[in-house]
């Protein structure tokens, strides 16, 4: 397949999903028609993938206009495995919401504002133009807004409030900054940006790309712009909580990455260091707040809020280790985030709630759903030989590598407050006894419910050992990804040919 091709195809899957899902809401159709899309996106982003690591970054221009003018699609390393990973994502959850999503939420269209997110989440990644960037923002934030007070029940429109406020709030920065950049260099294309800011003003520069640091910074949910994901995540269903987790915030670390490494280069001691403090601080405000709380989504949640950090962090030191590092990091906790939200849905199933106060006994009546908590949960933490472990042995080594003693310090107690989160998670919901004196058990949900439910769990569990046993090929991958970051002449050479 040629990259004209290959490139729209992940984008107009969903969307074509959605369509079929809405005409079909209202009978079983509908949830089967986005795992079959889902299946089918996925395949649609294995291709591109593959197609890009043999033949490095492409692009397609949208309507035959040439770049900087017209719509640019554009994919290389990173922006491949983020549509793959995001395909693997949104298959898992499809299948996941044939037992979790009720028939009151799929008539409500629940399926078809699925499939939109997902093609915004894959735009953003695709996109090779920042005005296209503000747009699938847009899309993703209305659909992302509909899923999460979807049911209408009043902590859920307290959430979607406080939700769409401050994502508002980073659109009008984004949305000035856009502004100003333009004014500035007159294009909006991001490889010929890479170009036009070295001819304008530094200074002015600079302001705009602290305008874009505190816009992303809000959606990727960084310090101390956070406080709105731990305030919603925990409200819809566990299906929407699962994608949320794991995607949304990967969306604003993506923008970060893309736009200080390939647009704002020219003042990296201001820039990256205020990013290095602000990663710091993520890592340490995130896991303070999980270990305050007492439910399982909100414990979950603000570890959202932890990990970007060491995302974060891997952009802000700057060195091919440490931003192969960060990609690395963004496919491991994607994988496993939205895992434990999904483990989390069916102990609210079998235990009756997610209040850790409230259930037990799961390790007793359930003990495959305690072995699959285990395994994301042990590679959050980091314990090798799961994922988890490489990525942060990474970015520590790196933080070491540049004598940042008290970074590589506090990337390591971060992960032995996440220890003691997932402990307090297993001890409260899995080992002590329910307080009902009742045993929850997997035999309570129905054979094809529990099917729905475990699968998806289980295939992103043997993920997350398979990386973690078998790294070298993920590394190699991701080392590509950060070599194409730090050196876009690749990408740009794909979006605007060869410069004379």
């Amino acid at each position: 397949m040629t990259p004209e091709i290959l490139l729209p195809l992940p984008l107009i899957l969903p969307f074509v999903t959605a369509v079929f899902a809405f005409l079909f809401r209202r009978g079983s159709e509908g949830k089967w028609i986005s795992v079959l899309g889902s299946a089918m996106s996925l395949v649609a982003a294995g291709l591109l993938l593959s197609h890009v690591l043999a033949n490095g970054p492409v692009a397609a221009q949208m309507g035959d206009w040439p770049a900087p003018f017209g719509i640019t699609l554009v994919a290389d390393t990173l922006s491949a495995i983020m549509v793959v990973i995001t395909a693997i994502t949104a298959l898992a959850v499809s299948i996941y919401a044939v037992s979790d999503v009720t028939h009151d939420m799929e008539e409500l269209g629940y399926h078809a504002l699925f499939q939109v997110l997902i093609a915004g989440v894959t735009g953003a990644f695709l996109t090779g133009d920042l005005f296209n960037l503000y747009v699938w923002f847009e899309v993703m934030l209305i659909s992302s807004f509909g899923l999460l007070i979807m049911g209408g029940k009043r902590v859920q429109l307290d959430a979607g409030i406080k939700y769409v406020t401050l994502n508002l709030i980073s659109t009008i920065l984004f949305l000035s900054g856009i502004g100003l950049l333009y004014g500035t260099t007159g294009t909006l294309n991001l490889a010929d940006l890479h170009f036009a800011v070295q001819e304008a003003d530094t200074g002015l520069i600079t302001v705009i790309a602290t305008m874009f640091l505190v816009g992303f910074g809000v959606k990727a949910a960084v310090f101390p712009l956070f406080f709105w994901l731990p305030a919603s995540y925990h409200t819809p269903s566990f299906a929407v909580s699962a994608v949320f987790a794991g995607l949304l915030t990967k969306v604003g670390v993506y923008a970060l990455m893309r736009m200080f490494t390939l647009v704002f280069t020219q003042d990296v001691a201001f820039t990256h260091t205020l990013m290095l403090w602000v990663a710091v601080a993520t890592m340490v405000t995130g896991v303070l707040g999980a270990a305050a709380q007492t439910d399982f989504r909100r414990i979950l949640s603000f570890h959202i809020v932890s990990q970007i950090g060491y995302m974060v962090l891997g952009l802000a030191l700057m060195t091919p280790l440490a931003v192969m590092g960060a990609v690395f990091y963004l496919v491991h906790h994607i994988i496993v985030k939205a895992n434990l939200f999904l483990v989390s849905g069916v102990a609210n199933r079998i235990a009756g709630g997610t209040e850790l106060d409230r259930i037990g006994g799961l390790y007793k009546g359930a003990p495959l759903l305690a072995f699959l908590f285990l395994i994301p949960a042990f590679s959050l933490a980091g314990f090798p030989p799961l994922s988890g472990f490489w990525a942060k042995y990474v970015l520590v080594k790196a933080s070491l590598d540049l004598e940042l003693w008290f970074v590589a310090f506090a990337a390591l107690a971060v992960g032995l407050m996440t220890i003691y989160s997932m402990t307090k998670i297993w001890g409260r919901a899995f080992w002590t006894p329910h307080p009902s004196g009742v045993t929850p058990t997997l035999r309570d949900l129905a054979a094809g419910e529990r099917a729905a439910l475990l699968l998806p769990i289980a295939g992103l569990a043997a993920m997350t050992v398979f990386i973690g046993l078998y790294p070298e090929p993920f590394v190699e991958v991701a080392t590509r990804a950060a070599g194409e970051l730090l050196d876009p002449s690749a990408y740009i050479t794909a979006v605007l040919g060869e410069r004379p």
